[in-house]
């Protein structure tokens, strides 16, 4: 293949000549991107002023296509921004079925960069569906993760204020909803009480609310321990009255405790019976004992013995 050889005065000629190519392209490009021009970019929707007295839901997605007049600048970079939403005012739903978006452009491009407007929007309408609205409080269901040293763990009732939400939102939407979970709560080597506020998971409808949007959450923690008492066992179902004798008549618990309440608690606090259906019914031949009372802060972890010889004289 032949080689070309060039003078140095051809070769600076030649660099001369491309780099005044190379310049005179990019002068193109910079006179040609920063003129003005229309494209279509996906816009996302947002609504302020819901209607107070009418539940609604958007017919269509919360995206569309709008026509944007901006530099060409703007419109190469278009697909990688991250643009700002168009926020739709939805006050006129009160007494109608729409919104017209191309009526509501001056108060759109208001909040936006006066040399990247919106012109138009496709579809330039959006229809709603109403349904009755309705209010209706409901409990609030913390959701917890929490891991907690040894020996501690919740020594009471777990106190939510406030306890219940306000949801206010379409009749079928809300009436189904028996409660509303908080997001979730991810602690571990907990061993001491928990004070925290806690967000609750947002509303997935656009046209339902929930108030307020956080709570407070108090969950008492305390060390427990172990502690045994024996108790009196009492026969229940006994529709006959036969005269029925246990051995032994007493069991003992083997239950853990807060170490603050250790002291107090005796054989009062707990209840233990046997059903004499278990024999009368079902023919058994020894009965289980079932511990029916227990302090809300304790937890039985052993009975001894577990099932009671009996007696019956009719």
């Amino acid at each position: 293949m032949a080689i070309i050889k060039l003078s140095a005065a051809e070769r600076r000629r030649l660099s001369v000549f491309f780099t005044c190519l190379l310049l005179a392209v990019i002068a193109w490009l910079l006179a040609t991107l920063s003129g003005t021009y229309s494209f279509t970019t996906k816009q996302t929707l947002t609504f302020k002023n819901a209607p107070q007295r009418r539940a609604y839901h958007a017919l269509q997605p919360d995206t569309v296509d709008a026509t944007v007049q901006g530099t060409g600048w703007q419109m190469v970079f278009s697909k990688v921004n991250d643009e700002q939403p168009v926020t739709i005012d939805l006050h006129t739903l009160e007494h109608a079925n729409f919104i017209a978006l191309n009526t509501q452009l001056d108060q759109v491009n208001k909040f936006r960069d006066k040399k990247h407007k919106i012109i138009a929007f496709d579809p330039d309408t959006l229809y709603f569906d109403f349904t009755n609205r309705v209010i209706k409080k409901v409990p609030v269901e913390p959701v917890l993760e929490i891991g907690y040293l040894p020996q501690y763990q919740v020594s009471g009732k777990i106190n939510i204020k406030p306890a219940y939400v306000t949801l206010n939102g379409p009749a079928n939407v809300v009436n189904a909803i028996k409660s509303w979970k908080t997001d979730t709560l991810k602690l571990s080597n907990v061993n001491s009480r928990i004070r925290t506020g806690l967000q609750l998971q947002p509303v997935k409808e656009g046209n339902m609310s929930v108030y307020p949007k956080s709570v407070q959450v108090n969950i008492p923690v305390e060390e427990f321990t172990e502690k045994k008492l024996r108790i009196p066992v009492k026969v229940v179902n006994n529709p006959h009255y036969y005269n029925v004798k246990l051995y032994p008549q007493y069991v003992t618990i083997t239950f853990t405790t807060p170490l603050s309440r250790y002291t107090e608690i005796d054989e009062e606090f707990f209840e233990a019976t046997v059903d004499l259906g278990s024999w009368e019914n079902d023919g058994y031949s020894v009965l289980p004992v079932t511990v029916n009372r227990v302090p809300a802060y304790c937890k039985v972890v052993n009975i001894e013995p577990r099932n009671i010889d009996f007696l019956v004289r009719k």
